[in-house]
């Protein structure tokens, strides 16, 4: 076995740097939490994941994503079934 192969087969990974002021971070490390997410590099990872498999969405679409993912993760929002939704013949 090489010391690139994993247990469950996951490609490697490498570290990247950023710099951001200590506002940003404070504001990065809050939402993380907030949204339940493990760590910070979790939320971060997900994030450029979006905006890489979702490049046509604007900044104003993702902040409403945001806005709609809070509410619903945080109970702040009503629930509705999929039947609610699309609706039923019976």
């Amino acid at each position: 076995m090489s010391n690139t192969d994993t247990a469950n087969d996951e490609p490697e990974k490498t570290n990247i740097n950023i710099r951001v002021t200590e506002a940003f971070l404070e504001d990065i490390d809050a939402t993380w939490r907030e949204e339940g997410y493990n760590s910070r590099s979790e939320f971060i990872r997900e994030s450029l994941r979006d905006a890489v498999r979702h490049p046509d969405l604007s900044r104003e679409s993702w902040k409403e994503i945001a806005a709609v993912e809070h509410a619903r993760r945080t109970g702040e929002s009503e629930s509705f079934s999929r039947d609610e939704i699309v609706g039923t013949d019976e």
